[in-house]
């Protein structure tokens, strides 16, 4: 994913309630002055899903308002270089720890390695965040569709935004308007290959898919499978060839051109371009003299509009998205859309019993039940923003796993 952006030098970030500082560039970790600064060591630090960088780059910038200086700050490491794109390259997390390679997805953001040694369940420290480079994950995929590894340290996932997922097309288009779930699985496992047999016009299929490590691919896949991910045809492009795979979430690509191509796209990610960002200073969204997009006040920071020509379509005769408070021109994702194609964004943190949701003290400030993620207005509009539905605030438990100690708490 090609998210955040590069953006223009002096622009300024919307004021929700007062305004802030101008932000020369969407980068990783930017600092209260606007500069990209190295996290502290007392400073708490994420690392995930590319899904969720945007709105997490945002909420820093806003929470780190709301402290002193010398107080903790919040920070998140997105999942691929901003400036370059590159995946794993080498950073430091935090000024007291060795450079290492960047996780780039919820998986790598939550499971440590030797070869992943940034993983939430890598560093060991202690409950109050002393000796971590990471203090929490971010997650677009559910603990059942992670199959994290059983005998990890245990680790609560904390529900903070909601947003569906669905197939997307071209303006002008031979697709129909509307796909069953058994339809889009005969699509991407090569049965239905002409958009006449779905109900649509002539035209062979072009079946299009984000790369494997995609977390938008892996979640389409299951959802078309049941839960089970099934294994795309040969018709399909899923990357595993010479020309590459399109970036997930954007409309932009080479590869999405034309009446017959079909995509999978995060409601949220199209939410967050259409309506709330900047459009791309041309029509593949590349950097021109180093800028993508000039926001200006009242958009997003971190991302430009890459949605190019492409739109939503209905699954199963329901909309993944509905009108929010503010009308047409803010839509939200709709909470009741096919219901396997609507998934929770998470912040995944360790696993500390006794404290409210497990959740350890030092992150209860912006974690908890009554914390800045889930009560603070600020907090909330940059949710929607981003294109998210926030959560009612509750507790619900008991989600199975694949590893039965690794608990799900929802708390916004």
């Amino acid at each position: 994913m090609r998210t955040p952006k590069k953006l223009a030098a002096g622009a300024v970030l919307a004021a929700v309630a007062v305004a802030v500082a101008v932000v020369p560039a969407a980068a990783d970790p930017i600092g209260p002055t606007g500069r990209p600064v190295t996290p502290r060591a007392t400073d708490i630090v994420g690392v995930g899903s590319a899904a969720a960088q945007g709105v997490f780059d945002q909420l820093s910038l806003d929470y780190n308002k709301t402290v002193t200086a010398s107080a903790p700050h919040l920070y998140s490491w997105d999942a691929t270089n901003p400036k370059t794109g590159q995946a794993h390259d080498l950073i430091v997390a935090k000024t007291v720890c060795p450079r290492e390679p960047r996780p780039g997805s919820s998986f790598e953001g939550i499971v440590g390695s030797k070869r992943n040694p940034l993983g939430l369940t890598a560093n060991l420290g202690s409950p109050t965040g002393a000796g971590f480079c990471t203090d929490f994950a971010t997650s677009s995929i559910s603990p059942r569709l992670l199959h994290l590894p059983a005998g990890e340290q245990p680790v609560a996932f904390v529900g903070v935004g909601m947003d569906t997922v669905t197939y997307a097309t071209n303006l002008t288009t031979n697709a129909p308007p509307d796909l069953s779930t058994a339809q889009l699985a005969e699509i991407y496992t090569c049965r239905l290959t002409n958009w006449a047999q779905a109900g649509g016009k002539p035209g062979r299929i072009n079946a299009q898919l984000p790369p494997a490590s995609s977390d938008t691919a892996q979640f389409f896949l299951a959802a078309l499978g049941g839960g089970v991910a099934i294994k795309p045809g040969r018709c399909v492009n899923a990357g595993d060839g010479t020309g590459g795979a399109p970036p997930e979430n954007e409309g932009v690509s080479r590869h999405l051109t034309g009446p017959n191509v079909i995509f999978p796209y995060a409601s949220a990610s199209y939410i967050a371009q259409r309506y709330h960002s900047a459009r791309c200073l041309n029509r593949t969204c590349t950097p021109v003299e180093g800028v993508t997009c000039k926001p200006k006040t009242g958009q997003n920071l971190f991302g430009c509009d890459t949605h190019g020509t492409m739109v939503l379509h209905m699954i199963n005769k329901t909309s993944p998205t509905l009108p929010a408070a503010c009308g047409k021109a803010c839509p939200l994702p709709n909470t009741r859309f096919a219901p396997a194609f609507v998934r929770t964004i998470y912040v995944v943190v360790r696993r500390v019993i006794g404290t409210p949701n497990d959740i350890p003290g030092y992150l209860l400030r912006l974690f908890g039940p009554q914390g800045y993620v889930c009560r603070d207005p600020v907090g909330k509009n940059d949710f929607h923003r981003y294109g998210f539905d926030t959560l009612p605030v509750s507790v619900v438990t008991g989600e199975p796993t694949a590893a039965p100690a690794i608990p799900f708490k929802m708390t916004c």
